[in-house]
């Protein structure tokens, strides 16, 4: 006989439609603000996902779509400062007078942060804020890989832009990636987006992955790379042994930032 779902309440819809506005909740600040206890919260998120309209996290939750990512505005304010963290670490891995591509992601857009006052870089970027954040410095070289904008997060998508990307070999590629699969495929959801993606991991000496752990839980339907092809994974922290386990297999270098309680 097929399982039949609870209906979902009203503060369970609104915990839903706030959890697609942020991309992320936390089951404290759900209690604070529903004036209930951290229990009802926790029983209210593992209700919605066992209806599959969220996904479950260490202390919260977040979106479950696996065809659609989030809007621009919530990828933003998601884990916001464990991948400012992951941001500032990579950095350190990039050295003055080097060259690289910086492709989409609020997490690659933390590193370009994080270099924004370096000296004699030449970047490559199909994301605008990336070029945005650089360009004020006459010490980096931005070049723009053409082709269309997406007009959700100001990302440089296509085969004109990837073309692009195929004229350089770069010392550095630094990429982001929307989920991770358990076998350790990485994961995007717009097919344009990931002709580029593939055109940086193929012409960089050196690839670093940067996100945060939430992507680990979450399913998109293009394939970009798997992690053999990573040299560096740069997150707050690894989800699980069996991931770790994976990492230690293919020989990449793991850099584990940590994060705030209120993000775990």
């Amino acid at each position: 006989m097929a399982e039949v779902l609870r209906p979902v309440s009203r503060r369970q819809q609104d915990i839903a439609g706030l959890i697609r506005e942020t991309g992320r909740v936390a089951v404290e600040e759900l209690a604070a603000r529903f004036g209930v206890t951290p229990q009802t919260i926790r029983r209210d998120l593992n209700e919605l996902s066992e209806a599959r309209i969220i996904t479950r996290t260490h202390g919260g939750a977040v979106v479950a779509s696996g065809v659609e990512n989030l809007a621009y505005d919530a990828r933003k304010l998601a884990a916001h400062s464990a991948k400012r963290l992951i941001g500032l670490a990579a950095a350190e891995l990039i050295p003055d007078h080097s060259s690289l591509f910086i492709n989409l992601g609020t997490t690659t857009e933390e590193v370009a942060q994080a270099i924004a006052g370096r000296q004699g870089l030449l970047v490559i970027t199909n994301n605008i804020n990336v070029a945005n954040a650089l360009y004020p410095n006459p010490s980096i070289n931005v070049i723009i890989a053409g082709g269309t904008i997406r007009a959700s997060d100001g990302g440089v998508v296509g085969r004109m832009a990837a073309e692009v990307i195929r004229q350089f070999k770069v010392d550095i590629a630094v990429i982001g990636t929307s989920a991770i699969d358990e076998d350790g495929t990485l994961l995007d959801y717009d097919i344009r987006e990931v002709q580029v993606s593939r055109a940086i991991i193929e012409n960089a000496r050196r690839v670093l992955l940067v996100t945060d752990c939430s992507k680990f839980t979450r399913r998109a339907p293009v394939r970009i790379a798997r992690l053999d092809e990573i040299d560096v994974l740069v997150t707050d922290r690894l989800p699980s042994p069996a991931i770790a386990a994976l990492c230690r297999g293919l020989e990449i270098e793991v850099i584990e930032t940590g994060g705030t309680a209120e993000e775990g």
